[in-house]
């Protein structure tokens, strides 16, 4: 979860811990893991030894392993308070939150993928071993010393053991433990809890100034822009004319007739609608001319989405060079998650296409009004690198600000804030907001902050997409395969 979507937990009584305390005790007595399958697994001291000189070798049958041992006394607040998203979280006040710490000895199945859970698990010390795509990597009934690719090592004591091993309802892989370890449990809910917005009083602004750093917070420059903020004197971006046009006429039911005679006032928009209709994205089997005739294979709903679309890159535009250049690595950024939104929502089936795309579009949009404001107000006191990196703690409040003046809808009013939101449950079904989760952390693989990100498989949004079948390799082979029209879709936009 990005410091931009830190949620503030103190109005959270503290009788709800409590009930939930006692919820978990009887959740550990009521569903005792079952023991493991000794007959597929082996001996444990064969287990043992592999686990510590080899990648684990999975086997059918396997059965959730029972822990060695329970820790008596809780954790203290201080090493809760290095997990994530409670790392992002004040939680002082809380006094306690509820969490069992269990031990499990090396070679112990600690949880299955595909299987329900309402309890979220960290590693605490120790290694685990995870497979997140086992039976479509390989046979589980056929011993091979194939190592599955997916698989990968978390030790404790690391960044990617402050994240949880799995949350949301189902596990995204079967974890192994390594060597003996301990896990805390915490509930689903707690999670939960963590990522709901803080309710802003009617008609005020706050910016949460305990998500910053404190020699960000302190900065002349923040305190400026907080105080812009506040009192909503910001210089907000506008949609074009056409744009607004269309969509507010779009409200009532119109005819592909009028759409065109209202497109139309933007030769730029019309041709770049022709191209999008022509592109592989829509795999045409015949050329077309006209604007009519590109609206009637887009559908005016997608037609809407990707004007809306087009014209958003006229908001990322400034006059000073340094800051212009961030706001074109913003933009690109931004086509990349928004054409893996494009190709992520087709393999679901159930997201439209183009709002996926127009999703990825604005989820970093915050950022405008932050650069704009950095354009005005640079002094000697506060450089351009220290005001890039307060865009993550900044660029999610800021983001809902500018999609709520431009009337965006409440779904795509709350893309900034959950894009990078990465536990984030929106249900059981797959959402929109899921899609840009996943296009957002797809677009960081193979990039220095991917070293800090959860692996994929252990975010809730992963069991939703092709039933938990978006291994990191089976994601890169839909985006190989996508590629031409994930680079037609970025041209087009870019």
């Amino acid at each position: 979860m990005s410091q931009g979507s830190t949620r503030d937990l103190n109005i959270i009584p503290n009788l709800v811990w409590l009930l939930m305390k006692k919820w978990l005790d009887k959740l550990l007595k009521r569903n005792p893991p079952s023991a493991v399958n000794i007959s597929t697994l082996g001996t444990s001291a064969s287990i043992a030894r592999e686990a510590q000189n080899n990648p684990t070798q999975l086997r059918s049958g396997l059965q959730r392993s029972p822990p060695a041992g329970q820790k008596k006394t809780d954790q203290p607040l201080e090493a809760l308070q290095k997990l994530s998203p409670l790392n992002a979280t004040d939680i002082n006040n809380l006094g306690s939150i509820p969490h069992k710490t269990l031990r499990y000895s090396t070679g112990a199945v600690i949880f299955l993928q595909g299987d329900l859970t309402d309890v979220a698990y960290y590693l605490f010390d120790g290694a685990v071993e995870l497979h997140p795509d086992t039976d479509d990597n390989f046979d589980l009934s056929i011993a091979t010393p194939i190592h599955p690719i997916a698989s990968y090592t978390i030790t404790a004591n690391t960044v990617l053991a402050t994240f949880p091993l799995n949350s949301g309802r189902l596990f995204g892989a079967t974890a192994i433990a390594k060597s003996n370890v301990d896990i805390i449990i915490i509930p689903n809910e707690i999670l939960q809890l963590c990522l709901k917005p803080t309710p802003e009083p009617a008609g005020q602004l706050t910016l949460n100034t305990s998500i910053l750093p404190q020699d960000f917070s302190k900065t002349e420059f923040f305190k400026s822009f907080a105080q812009a903020y506040h009192k909503n004197k910001l210089h907000l971006p506008s949609l074009p004319n056409v744009a607004i046009k269309l969509r507010n006429a779009m409200q009532g039911d119109i005819s592909i007739r009028e759409a065109v005679s209202i497109i139309q006032m933007d030769p730029a928009i019309v041709t770049k609608l022709i191209q999008v209709a022509n592109s592989p994205l829509y795999a045409p089997t015949n050329s077309i001319k006209n604007c009519h005739d590109a609206i009637t294979r887009l559908g005016l709903d997608a037609t809407r989405n990707l004007v809306i679309g087009i014209n958003l890159k006229q908001l990322f535009h400034c006059k000073n060079k340094q800051i212009m250049a961030q706001m074109q690595a913003t933009w690109r950024q931004s086509l990349l998650v928004s054409s893996l939104c494009f190709v992520l929502a087709e393999e679901v089936g159930s997201i439209n296409p183009e709002e996926a795309l127009l999703a990825g579009l604005i989820n970093d949009i915050g950022i405008i009004p932050l650069l704009n404001f950095a354009e005005t107000h640079l002094t000697e006191q506060s450089n351009l690198q220290q005001i890039i990196d307060m865009l993550p703690y900044l660029r999610a409040p800021v983001g809902r600000m500018v999609l709520n003046s431009l009337d965006f809808s409440e779904e795509l009013t709350e893309i900034p804030f959950e894009a990078e939101n990465w536990f984030y449950d929106s249900g059981e079904k797959i959402q929109l907001i899921d899609i840009v989760i996943l296009a957002k952390l797809h677009s960081y693989m193979g990039t220095e902050k991917a070293k800090e990100l959860p692996y994929i498989n252990s975010i809730p949004a992963y069991a939703k997409l092709k039933n938990g079948k978006l291994s990191q390799d089976f994601s890169l082979a839909i985006i190989h395969k996508a590629q031409q029209r994930i680079n037609e879709t970025m041209s087009i936009l870019a």
